[in-house]
């Protein structure tokens, strides 16, 4: 089994940042690629960035692309999300997700999520 646990949540005023952290245990998770997704209210789940252990295969929405920086700790088992210049808009739940399938929003494993709220 997998687990995911996210960290880093937090109230920020606009043009702030935040630092998500994905901390995985259980079982390797080598061939799976990591991904952020974040969901406000009212609003499907959406995928923001995904990257593989290896540091390859990054993607970003774009409409975080230039502000969100994706990467990754292969010995601390680690996924983090750099929030940079963050806006009101960027208010949601964020997921941390590994799926062998990147930016699969149907299946793989998800963590329990963390609230990330901009102030204008």
């Amino acid at each position: 089994q997998v687990r995911l646990v996210e960290s880093g949540g937090g109230l920020v005023q606009t043009g702030g940042s935040l630092r998500l952290s994905c901390e995985a245990s259980g079982r390797a998770l080598d061939n799976y690629a990591m991904g952020w997704f974040r969901q406000a209210l009212g609003k499907e789940r959406e995928l923001v960035a995904v990257i593989r252990w290896s540091g390859s295969g990054i993607y970003y929405s774009p409409s975080v692309k230039g502000r969100f920086t994706i990467s990754s700790d292969n010995a601390l088992r680690k996924v983090y999300l750099q929030m940079n210049s963050l806006k009101p808009e960027d208010t949601a739940v964020y997921y941390c997700n590994a799926d062998p399938l990147a930016g699969d929003i149907s299946g793989g494993f998800w963590g329990q999520g963390t609230q990330v709220t901009v102030s204008s």
